[in-house]
Parts: structure tokens; C-alpha cells; sequence
């Protein structure tokens, strides 16, 4: 008598093999959430691009506090400061950091690999962009301790206003930023993101009140997103006059930097 084949079927699946586990991707907040910190680590844990968001931005808060220059009449010297020093903050990560960043990333190929993935574009730009306001957070922070060991003294209102400015000014340069790592070389982005970067803050209406310049400079520079971003600091910050006309010129800015970047934004390097 032949002895029985030993049963191939599971134990207790009835004689039907389970049916093998396809993986599938995290659900979508999920995974920009992890590539925001990612982002966010990338960027902090880099030499280059921490100096630009911290170290730069606290010493023009210094340096404006200590010379009598870029102050307002009637407004203590570190709330002066502090305005061109947060504004400064935000186009050196939402400007700077996010165009050498971006442009790297298509150089090395990621942009392109990151259409093939779950993650998909529109989940890499939502995590670029949460990554960007975390580092708002920590420049906020730490320069505000800083600003607060010198003496300034902030009002609610004041920083209640800001948020708005803040947020509108980040869509603004970030558009610009993706708009230059989008458009030009790897080699370029660099060199342009960082000059742009410096003569935006020296004479762009950042570091020094547009009523201060020459009348022809004065008045480009109330036109350039930098000058209306230190007008509204300034306005929340130091109680300078509020212009309406730089909140519409902000907000044109950040209209049309997104509509640039939907139109001319290129994943890949030519």
C-alpha cells in the first residue's frame, strides 16, 4: 500500500494557497510628510545653506542694530532690525535655498525619478514647501531670542499681521526660487541665486527703507517683491506706515511666480 503525498495547502486554509500581498504605496500625507523632513534635514544639516538661513540673517540683525543706518524715525533701532532681518531670513531659505536645492535635484536626475514614484510631483513641491515653513519656525525662533536679548520688545498685533506677510512672501520668492532652479543650469542657479540674493537685501528695500534711496531707486525697488516685503516687515515690526500698494505689489508677485512656474518649470536638465 503506497503511503499518502504530504498535503502542500496551508494548515487550516481549507486547501486554497493564500494569495501573496501586494505592496502599496502610504497614503499620501504620509509620504509628504516624510519627504518634508527629509527636505527639512537636508537642508539644516548643510554648512552652505544653514549660514545663509541663520548666521547671514543674524548678522545684519547686528549690524543694523549697531550702525545708525535703515532705521526708522521714531522706531528703536533693534525693531528696525528685526524687520530687515526676518525678511532677510525668508528670502535666504523660500529664494536661495530652495533654488540650489531644486536646481541639484534636477542635475542629479531626482526630479525625474520623482514623476515615476508614488510620491509623484505635486507631493515633492507640498513637501518642499512644508519643509520651508519648518525652517521659517526655527529662523523665527532663534532670531527672535536673539532680537530679544538685544531688546526688542514685540507687539501681538504686530506679529499677527506678520503671518500673513510671512505667508504671502513665501509663495512669492519660493515661486522665484523654483522658477531660477527650473530654468537655468545647476552651475548658473548658484551663482544667480546668490547674487540676486544679496543685492535684493543691499538694495532691493530690505536692509534700507525704499524712502531712503533716490527717487528712480526708490521707486524700482517698491516694485520689487524684496521692497514690498520690507515695507510690510517694517510696517508690522517697527511701526512704520502701512502701504497698501506693497501688499498688492507682494501679492502680484506671488500670483505671478506661481503662474511662471506652472508655465516654464522644467523637471528635467536640458
Amino acid at each position: 500500500m503506497s503511503a499518502a503525498a504530504p498535503s502542500t495547502s496551508p494548515a487550516g486554509s481549507g486547501g486554497t494557497a493564500a494569495a501573496p500581498r501586494v505592496p502599496r504605496p502610504a497614503p499620501a500625507p504620509r509620504r509628504i510628510l516624510s519627504h518634508a523632513r527629509l527636505e527639512t534635514r537636508v537642508l539644516l544639516s548643510n554648512g552652505e545653506q544653514l549660514m545663509v538661513a541663520i548666521a547671514l540673517p543674524a548678522m545684519v540683525m547686528v549690524g543694523l542694530w549697531l550702525l545708525p543706518v535703515g532705521r526708522l524715525e521714531g522706531a528703536p533701532a533693534i525693531d528696525t532690525a528685526v524687520a530687515a532681518t526676518f525678511a532677510t531670513a525668508l528670502i535666504s531659505t523660500s529664494f536661495t535655498s530652495q533654488a540650489i536645492m531644486t536646481g541639484f535635484d534636477r542635475r542629479n536626475g531626482v526630479l525625474r525619478w520623482i514623476a515615476t514614484t508614488p510620491l509623484g510631483r505635486s507631493g515633492y513641491l507640498a513637501g518642499k514647501i512644508l519643509a520651508t515653513l519648518t525652517t521659517h519656525v526655527l529662523q523665527v525662533v532663534v532670531l527672535g531670542v536673539l532680537g530679544l536679548v538685544l531688546g526688542w520688545r514685540p507687539e501681538i498685533a504686530g506679529l499677527a499681521a506678520l503671518v500673513p506677510v510671512w505667508l504671502v512672501g513665501t509663495v512669492a520668492f519660493g515661486a522665484l526660487g523654483l522658477l531660477v532652479a527650473g530654468l537655468l543650469r545647476t552651475e548658473a542657479v548658484l551663482a544667480v541665486a546668490n547674487l540676486v540674493f544679496v543685492l535684493l537685501v543691499a538694495v532691493g528695500g530690505v536692509a534700507f527703507p525704499t524712502t531712503s534711496f533716490p527717487r528712480i531707486l526708490g521707486g524700482l525697488a517698491d516694485l520689487l517683491p524684496s521692497g514690498a516685503l520690507g515695507e510690510l516687515m517694517r510696517a508690522c515690526l517697527a511701526g512704520g506706515p502701512f502701504s497698501p500698494g506693497s501688499a498688492v505689489v507682494l501679492l502680484l508677485w506671488a500670483a505671478a511666480g506661481v503662474a511662471a512656474v506652472v508655465r516654464w518649470f522644467r523637471w528635467t536638465d536640458a
